[in-house]
């Protein structure tokens, strides 16, 4: 298919005075607050409101901060072949990699297997909007969507009992006790099944007569279960939040020096904005939870009174639902991570912020030693928080923030202005190394030279899947009036044409990933692969390319010496080499790269199947 722009040139956001005016942040974290904050008003509108347009004589312009597209950029795939390709990089990952015996990914490591449960629930998400039909229904083998609709349903149920039976293989026990990065992606994995099992639910389970007006899925069942783990580990993750350090924001793990890094701020951020979207309450009081929920430190009495209700074990588990607690804390999380310097001069988020010598002098509290490590999920897990605080307090500059930031990174990976390919009559991409990647292929610096750990290979999967969220399409009303919005025709059109701006680099992406699976389906972990150089030796180190002060921890357990004794990397170095084929170099093919596969395939059929619609 032809890709044809939603507008001719750049699109611009077109901001007058803004719609929401904060009072100043709030230092009430909930159960650290040191003042006291009125959640009533915590926001409040203006008397004016955005409006986003083409630019005009007289308006002040904000950039769109994605680079233009070129519109007739070709793809040869359909929504119905990327759907076919979800379809099989779901099955080869669970047919592959996953041991139905023990409810587990058995190669993954704990938080690498809580992004693959992720993956999962929003490949289901998918599969289940890309058939129309209603249960229970009469079957006609002769009509060919009540033969497409069974088996999608089919298959739905298979995967979904896989991860009824992952929820039980879980290692939660050890989870506990890592960094409390590990711990926020168990909050978000079952949060995201949870909004999978209503989705499906409402789309083809509608309330019926015999069924008290509700759904009748059978998957409906385990969300009590799935909601007690997100609140359990969401309670556990916010201990890592402390005002004195650096001003505020989450500390990476209890066990180390302290380290205010951009992931578990991310995870922070969006884990908080989901549990006030998605979590439906918790009336379970075992286990690991205090049957005292008033002992734990509050700011004042009405969120004593919140936070009872979403703990207490009497309590209805749907009083708790828009918890304003959980609101303010995903605010007061995006506001200290805009402000603390964290970015590069590309616009990129850098890994985090050491306190020198903090270990001499435990009095120091400024973020001064700043580790200039660039990874792709870095980029990507804020993007479902912009778009959920977006939902949650109308505000539309989490919005442009979050098409900032995708910009950023599309043109970090050598992805060029249409403007200069269209000049030349062809599409050109940078293959110099740009920062996330080279030829418009994101990539992390350790893809090329296959030293890539379980953490590397997992990155690009998590981009992909909170892209996807980012620019799934927003609501037009509010979903519950009064605790969430809703998007005006304006803001939901450009926010949709902004999206389709971004699908010929996801189709780009997509393709490229797809020519890394081997006989078996499997995809590698280097998507620019097929376009090295074949007259060249495959590149053997980083060298230059590492930033100045860059310190790659995630994938060198030996680079930054401030790794927790029990992390696990499970590094490996490059061994094995096959030269026809450098995605068997290192840790060679593995879940994790086929979760980044699926996450890339599911990105394309999302993508693709909004832009024809619009079309």
């Amino acid at each position: 298919m032809k890709f044809k722009g939603a507008l001719g040139s750049r699109l611009f956001w077109v901001v007058l005075p803004s719609l929401f005016s904060f009072s100043e942040p709030s230092n009430a974290i909930a159960g650290r607050g040191r003042d006291v904050v009125d959640l009533d008003n915590a926001i409040k509108p203006s008397e004016d409101a955005f409006f986003f347009h083409k630019p005009s004589n007289g308006a002040s312009q904000l950039p769109m901060s994605s680079p233009s597209l070129r519109p007739d950029f070709p793809s040869p795939m359909t929504a119905t072949n990327v759907l076919q390709e979800l379809h099989n990089a779901l099955e080869v990952m669970q047919t592959e990699y996953f041991a139905l015996w023990i409810g587990k990914w058995t190669t993954a490591i704990d938080w690498t297997a809580a992004v693959m449960g992720t993956h999962v629930s929003a490949a289901l998400y998918s599969l289940s909007h890309s058939v129309e039909y209603t249960l229970p229904g009469t079957f006609d083998r002769e009509r060919k969507l009540d033969v497409e609709a069974q088996m999608v349903e089919n298959e739905i149920n298979k995967y979904f009992a896989q991860s009824t039976t992952y929820f039980f293989g879980e290692d939660h026990f050890a989870i506990r006790n890592q960094a409390y990065d590990d711990i926020l992606w168990v909050v978000l994995g079952w949060l995201d099944s949870i909004k999978f099992i209503k989705s499906h639910s409402d789309l083809h389970y509608p309330p019926t007569d015999w069924s008290d007006g509700t759904s009748d899925w059978h998957g409906r069942q385990f969300i009590p279960a799935f909601a007690h783990r997100a609140r359990v580990f969401y309670e556990l993750a916010e201990k890592g939040w402390d005002w004195r350090l650096c001003g505020g924001g989450m500390t990476w793990s209890p066990h180390l020096l302290p380290y205010k890094n951009a992931i578990t701020n991310e995870l922070f951020i969006s884990a908080s904005i989901s549990m006030y979207l998605n979590f439906p309450g918790d009336a379970n009081c075992s286990p690991f939870m205090s049957s005292d929920p008033g002992g734990r430190q509050q700011a004042d009495p009405h969120q004593q009174t919140e936070r009872a209700r979403s703990t207490a074990c009497t309590a209805s588990p749907y009083e708790a639902i828009y918890d304003p607690i959980y609101l303010v804390n995903a605010i007061n999380g995006y506001d200290w991570l805009k402000n603390s310097g964290m970015t590069n001069a590309r616009g990129l988020y850098v890994d985090g912020f050491h306190i020198t010598d903090y270990y001499k002098n435990r009095s120091k509290t400024d973020c001064d030693d700043r580790n200039e490590m660039v990874y792709t999920y870095n980029q990507g897990v804020l993007l479902s928080g912009l778009r959920g605080l977006w939902e949650g307090t109308g505000n539309v500059t989490y919005l442009i923030d979050g098409h900032e930031l995708i910009g950023n990174v599309v043109r970090a990976t050598g992805w060029e202005d249409a403007d200069a390919n269209a000049a030349s009559g062809r599409q050109l991409h940078s293959d110099e190394w740009s920062g996330l990647g080279s030829n418009g292929i994101l990539t992390e610096l350790c893809d090329p030279y296959g030293t890539c750990s379980q953490n590397g290979h997992t990155f690009k999967g998590i981009f992909f899947h909170h892209l996807t969220t980012f620019c799934a399409p927003l609501p037009r009303f509010a979903v519950q009036p009064g605790k969430t919005y809703g998007a005006a025709p304006e803001v939901r059109a450009l926010h949709r044409r902004s999206c389709n701006e971004y699908a010929p680099w996801v189709m780009h992406n997509g393709e490229a990933a797809l020519k890394t699976k081997d006989s078996k389906g499997r995809f590698g972990a280097w998507w620019g692969a097929s376009l090295q150089d074949t007259a060249k030796e495959p590149p053997q180190s980083p060298g230059s390319l590492l930033p100045e002060g860059a310190h790659d921890y995630r994938n060198d357990p030996h680079s930054g010496g401030h790794l927790k004794e029990n992390t696990q990397m499970h590094a490996m170095t490059p061994g094995g080499v096959d030269a026809s084929d450098l995605n068997d170099r290192g840790r060679g093919r593995t879940v994790e790269t086929q979760g980044g596969g699926v996450a890339v395939t599911r990105a394309m059929w999302e993508f693709l199947r909004h832009y024809e619609k619009d079309s």
